[in-house]
């Protein structure tokens, strides 16, 4: 199926002149992340004034809405006269779109249109239809599934809701699914939702099963050479070193901790520790990056269509390759996008390598974090983002990004600073976790990613008509060659504020983002 974008730019003397430009793909390209497109009858034409779309002074840019009936939605083109046939003649190969976008165009134009995309984890605040609904309507763009937690069941109906919500109100919410990983977790502490680590508190971790209830104060670790491998006075660290302990006495599979940072406690956190200032590895550098476990997570999603799987804990890029040749071989059309999680030293010592074999990535500091010192965290997010915009890679910027907003609703000042360079960097998505997971505030947390990533934008926008633009090479045949200098004209072109028409008259230049 072709999908087509139709430009129409005007002067005052003269008819409008058609752009079209066709994606033979199913999918639009948003950015640099791919969301599949609703084929809906909902199609657009843009068309601009004479004035530019930066000056707020003069009216706003024209939009004609085609819903399938013939109707035109806007007096503006009565100026046009005869030319609305050939608006309604393109109409039948214009670019399809889902319902939050068509709000933004109407509302601000293509100039306007947000750039950077939004992912919400979806849980238990979240996973009505109501929720989802309210969600897609704040620009969620990816709904994201967490395999770590809820049944196989719990997330077909997730699935099935978000695709409901597609067919039935019009939007084009994409389906990451998340792996969990073969990394050291806690188990789910018995059911519960969360427990509490007071200080000075003595924990038990073991590698021992139990039917629930556990018994106070007892952890399960899904990691059976875990009490083999700590010693008495390593440091553990609970989900980063949200919650720390300290290495007291082992006995059999039982290892007794000291509560030193209090704090929560979450189900199946993440658990690292540390000896004389280095994280320990050891048994744990050999597991492998996709347990038995996250195969059969993967054949679950391959056989519910989702749009992306996130792999976490990449070591290599092997990995992703004979993953991306698993998916070929099982899924029915084989597109499926392998996004690779950067949360580990591993990951780091062959970054270039990982980022090329896979179709995408996601710097997750939460877990990077509690395996590199905390001051090198924003230095690393800022190398992954440039490496991968050189290599043509969509990335996204995920974990703690308004933390505070699981309990509060609104954010800190720092926070939104946060997001705030994410955007300048040119991260491609700005992910949810616990916030929308679990938050208290999941609408309000992705407003705020929104109108953010909005405001900064619009800066960027404006500052970059006076950037010296530089773009590698990156073409592998002549044929690519010819096509990546087209691209670079048109980026280069629409880097300028005017673009002038056969008339001489100024127009406004359209980019579509």
């Amino acid at each position: 199926m072709s999908h087509a974008i139709n430009f129409f730019v005007s002067s005052p003397s003269r008819s409008p002149a058609s752009l079209t430009i066709s994606r033979p793909s199913a999918f639009v390209s948003t950015g640099s992340l791919r969301v599949p497109v609703k084929k809906s009858s909902r199609s657009f034409v843009v068309k601009a004034s004479a004035a530019s779309d930066l000056d707020e002074s003069q009216s706003s840019p024209v939009l004609v809405s085609e819903n399938g009936s013939g109707g035109v939605l806007s007096s503006v083109t009565k100026e046009y006269g005869r030319n609305n046939a050939v608006a309604s003649s393109a109409d039948s190969s214009s670019i399809e779109v889902d319902t939050v976008t068509e709000a933004e165009l109407k509302e601000n134009g293509f100039r306007s249109t947000r750039r950077t995309k939004l992912i919400c984890t979806i849980g238990p605040a979240t996973c009505g239809f109501e929720q989802l609904e309210a969600l897609a309507v704040e620009g969620m763009n990816v709904a994201r599934i967490n395999m770590c937690h809820g049944t196989r069941d719990w997330h077909r109906m997730v699935i099935e809701r978000v695709r409901r919500l597609n067919e039935e109100k019009g939007f084009a919410v994409a389906i990451m699914m998340d792996t969990e990983g073969s990394e050291i977790h806690m188990g789910d502490l018995g059911g519960a939702s969360s427990a509490k680590a007071e200080d000075g508190e003595i924990w038990n971790f073991t590698v021992r099963a139990f039917d629930p209830p556990l018994p106070e104060r007892t952890i399960t670790v899904n990691y059976d050479g875990f009490a083999e491998d700590v010693k008495v006075g390593d440091d553990l660290l609970v989900d980063g070193g949200m919650v720390r302990f300290e290495v007291i006495e082992k006995i059999g599979p039982d290892v007794k901790c000291l509560c030193t940072d209090p704090g929560l406690l979450l189900p199946r956190a993440n658990l690292t520790f540390w000896r004389d200032g280095k994280l320990v590895r050891e048994r744990n550098a050999m597991l492998p990056t996709i347990s038995s476990k996250d195969w059969l997570d993967i054949d679950f999603g391959i056989a519910e269509g989702v749009d992306f799987i996130a792999v976490s804990f990449v070591k290599s890029a092997e990995v992703i390759k004979h993953l991306k040749s698993y998916i070929k071989a099982r899924a029915r059309d084989g597109d499926i996008a392998v996004i690779a999680k950067i949360e580990s030293i591993d990951s780091l010592r062959n970054l270039e390598e990982i980022i090329q074999a896979s179709d995408g990535a996601m710097v997750a500091r939460g877990d990077l974090g509690a395996q590199i010192p905390l001051e090198q965290v924003p230095s690393e997010q800022q190398k992954i983002v440039q490496l991968c915009r050189q290599l043509n890679r969509p990335v996204i910027v995920a974990s703690q990004l308004l933390e505070s907003m699981i309990e509060y609703p609104i954010p800190t000042r720092a926070e939104v600073a946060d997001v705030s360079e994410a955007v300048r960097q040119r991260g491609d998505a700005l992910m949810l976790s616990g916030e929308s997971a679990m938050g208290q505030f999941p609408e309000k947390a992705l407003t705020v990613l929104r109108t953010v990533s909005l405001r900064i934008e619009r800066r960027w926008r404006e500052q970059k008509r006076r950037e010296v633009i530089e773009l590698p090479s990156i073409a592998s045949s002549f044929s690519d060659s010819i096509s990546e200098e087209i691209c670079n004209s048109a980026a280069k072109m629409g880097n300028a504020e005017k673009c002038i028409t056969n008339g001489t008259h100024p127009c406004s230049m359209l980019t579509f983002l």
